[in-house]
């Protein structure tokens, strides 16, 4: 029979990566926790670690252990709610895509004032990193790319949605709806490194005998438009991605779009059939940013007490994520 601190101190390993950090974690000394795997692997009858000086790895036989020690863990935590009102449910574990905008996940969380006995976890990452979360375990729900012909985790599309350029407000073209490649050969790039589609958008260009100097490169999507309103350069990202002085308009003939959606390990798949506000929230929040990009061009929300982005119709009204309904100054004026 297994004891229950034996599949904390494997579940341990597993998460932090060596014996050391592991052993620390569950304020035992190494030894001790080195002890108890050892129990554990001569009672199941097979190793699961392989063991190295760089780094400890699970064996075929740890790997197919590990989503059931997850479960047995967070089944005896739940048992110890229903049993005891004091004991808190352990916490959501949310992974989200890192080029989803934060402010967006935010204020969606936000709004649904979440109720003190429910506890969550905010992870973010690429594509890549979200799934190996997913993977071993470290996380029970992902907000990523979705439909990509996996079937390793339940599924549940969202909104599908295409990719624009980010220019500075003040760019030389920042009329146009639409801009070719060959007119963005002298301007400097900024390259998303974390995107899902570089190698997309990169073919793009050189196809079209441009290869723009990329002067600056980031993971992180919200400091890259920080650069682009800055007029520090330009950059293509997903449609949604929204942001003060940056303008989004299309780039001719790059059609490649993308689906979110929600991505579930066994545990957590009742979740897509049933899901909890907080996840209602953020849904809502992207299909109603989905609705309202196919109405008009993007313009900016001049009203004094709005920092929020809107879209400007063709009667020229605009709409806010704010609730204001304005003239445009920018249509104004101009």
């Amino acid at each position: 029979m297994l004891d229950r601190y034996l599949l904390r101190y494997f579940l341990a390993v597993v998460d932090q990566g060596n014996f050391s950090r592991a052993a620390a974690h569950c304020h035992v000394s190494q030894p001790t926790l080195s002890v108890g795997i050892a129990k554990m692997e001569r009672t199941l009858g097979l190793p699961l670690f392989v063991r190295s000086n760089q780094r400890i790895e699970l064996t075929d036989a740890g790997a197919r252990f590990l989503p059931h020690a997850r479960r047995i863990e967070r089944e005896f935590n739940l048992a110890l709610q229903a049993m005891d009102k004091a004991v808190d449910l352990p916490p959501l574990r949310l992974g989200v895509l890192d080029s989803i905008s934060g402010a967006l996940i935010a204020s969606a969380i936000a709004s649904t004032a979440p109720r003190k006995d429910w506890r969550f976890e905010l992870v973010f990452g690429s594509e890549r990193e979200l799934t190996g979360h997913l993977a071993k375990g470290r996380i029970d729900l992902a907000l990523s790319l979705v439909g990509r012909g996996g079937d390793r985790f339940a599924e549940r599309p969202i909104v599908t949605e295409g990719y624009a350029l980010a220019i500075p407000a003040g760019h030389p073209l920042a009329d146009r709806q639409e801009i070719t490649a060959e007119e963005l050969a002298n301007d400097v790039m900024i390259v998303r490194r974390n995107c899902e589609a570089l190698s997309d958008i990169s073919r793009h260009f050189t196809e079209r005998g441009v290869r723009p100097h990329f002067a600056l490169r980031s993971t992180n999507d919200e400091r890259v438009m920080q650069m682009v309103a800055a007029a520090l350069g330009v950059t293509v990202m997903p449609e949604s991605y929204r942001h003060m002085d940056v303008l989004r308009p299309r780039l001719s003939g790059f059609a490649l779009q993308r689906t979110i959606g929600w991505a579930a390990v066994p545990d957590s798949e009742h979740l897509l059939t049933a899901p909890i506000p907080l996840m209602k929230a953020v849904t809502d929040a992207l299909r109603n940013l989905r609705s309202n990009l196919k109405w008009g061009s993007q313009r900016l929300c001049f009203k004094e007490k709005c920092g929020g982005q809107g879209f400007a119709f063709p009667e020229h009204r605009l709409f806010c994520f704010d609730g204001h309904d304005e003239i445009c100054a920018r249509m104004k004026d101009g």
